[in-house]
Formats: structure tokens, C-alpha cells, sequence
């Protein structure tokens, strides 16, 4: 499929977050299944996540991708290596913590009730859906965007600048960063953002690497 020499293409999608019973010890098993913040835990995916994973991978048969970018979580990866399997392609790829899920801090690991309790739930609240306001000793969305985007600036707006198909595979509120940047969204618009699984957002991008020609959700 070609968009014409003027345009690159960027298509990203959000992994699953479950965990996977079996996969790794009990107490990441739980997190997600107990509705626990996870954040930077290296939970699995379960075998809904990989369900999400191999459907994405089917949207995007018959596209072409120069090279994948995904996070240093296993849970990205692990979605990356389901699509890129369905898709029945191997692209050069580049994993790094910029785009790592948004951490937690004190939160990561605990209940979502038992957090509410504790701390109010208006508090905790606040704290997940303000743009600026991090949890203790952890990230805000906008903390999470200044480690998202110098990153996608310098390396996936690098690759798109040199003509190449860029695959993202990452996390909600880091995906949600990059997002922000191509839709031209304030903070107040992006915290109200919700990412579906499972269904690839696809830009078409001048050879910038920054202005976006169009926007389509696959699924």
C-alpha cells in the first residue's frame, strides 16, 4: 500500500495489560487480575492481550513496515512479537523505556479500592486523570509526555523524516503522549483520550515527520 512519496506512515497500537496465570510468579499474576495499578511491573499478557494482539496484527496485514518500536516492558513486546508473527513480518526492532507505560510511584502494585479508601477517592482520582498532578514518587501524564516525546522526536520522527514505515507498540498513557502531539491536543484533552486495544491508529505523515496528512483507526 503506498500513500505517495510526500507521506510516511505511523501506526501504533495499546497492548493488553492483564497477566497471564502461569506466566511469571504469583504476585505479578495478580495485579492486574486484583485491579492493581502496574504501570513499570512487568506483568504478561493474558490470553486476552494476545487475542488483542493477533487481531491488530490482522488489521494490519498487507502493511509494510520498515521498523518497530516498542518498550522495555514485557507486555509491549510481547504484543509486538504476536502482531508482528501474525502479520508475517520481522522488522528491525528498537525497544526503550521513554516508552514505558506512565509509573506510578507509591501507587504501583496496590489496590484500586483499597488505594481509594486510603487516600480518598476524589484524591485518586485526581491523580489518574489530571494532566499535571503525579501520584508520590510518581509520573504525571505530562511528566510521562517529557519522556515520550523527546524520544519520538529524535528516533520514530527520525525514521519517519528518512521515508521509513514506523510500527509503535506501547502503553496507554505513553502512546497517549505521542497522540497529544500529533492531534495537537491540550492537557486538559488528551486525560479525557481513551485508546482502544487491539485497534491500530494508522497517520499518514508529510515527509517532515511531523505534520500529520491524515488519521484512521483500524477495527
Amino acid at each position: 500500500m503506498s500513500f505517495g512519496d510526500t507521506l510516511r506512515r505511523l501506526s501504533y497500537g495499546v497492548p493488553g495489560t492483564h497477566a497471564r496465570p502461569g506466566a511469571r510468579p504469583t504476585w505479578t499474576v495478580a495485579l492486574e487480575l486484583e485491579n492493581r495499578f502496574t504501570g513499570w511491573v512487568d506483568v504478561p499478557l493474558t490470553e486476552k492481550g494476545i487475542a488483542e494482539a493477533r487481531r491488530a496484527g490482522e488489521l494490519l496485514r498487507g502493511f509494510r513496515f520498515d521498523v518497530a518500536y516498542t518498550s522495555a516492558l514485557s507486555r509491549a513486546q510481547e504484543t509486538l512479537r504476536v502482531m508482528l508473527e501474525t502479520m508475517g513480518t520481522q522488522p528491525p526492532v528498537i525497544r526503550d523505556q521513554a516508552l514505558n507505560e506512565r509509573h506510578y510511584g507509591d501507587l504501583q502494585g496496590l489496590n484500586k479500592e483499597d488505594t481509594a479508601k486510603r487516600y480518598g477517592a476524589n484524591q485518586v482520582k485526581l491523580w489518574r486523570r489530571s494532566y499535571d498532578l503525579p501520584p508520590p514518587n510518581g509520573e504525571s501524564l505530562e511528566m510521562t509526555a517529557k519522556r515520550t516525546l523527546p524520544f519520538f522526536d529524535r528516533c520514530i520522527a527520525g525514521d519517519l523524516r528518512q521515508g521509513k514505515s514506523v510500527l509503535v507498540v506501547a502503553h496507554g498513557n505513553s502512546n497517549r503522549s505521542i497522540v497529544m502531539q500529533l492531534d495537537r491536543l491540550s492537557g486538559e484533552q488528551v486525560v479525557a483520550l481513551e485508546l482502544a486495544t487491539g485497534a491500530p491508529l494508522v497517520y499518514e505523515m508529510e515527509k517532515d515527520g511531523a505534520t500529520v496528512k491524515s488519521k484512521r483507526i483500524l477495527g
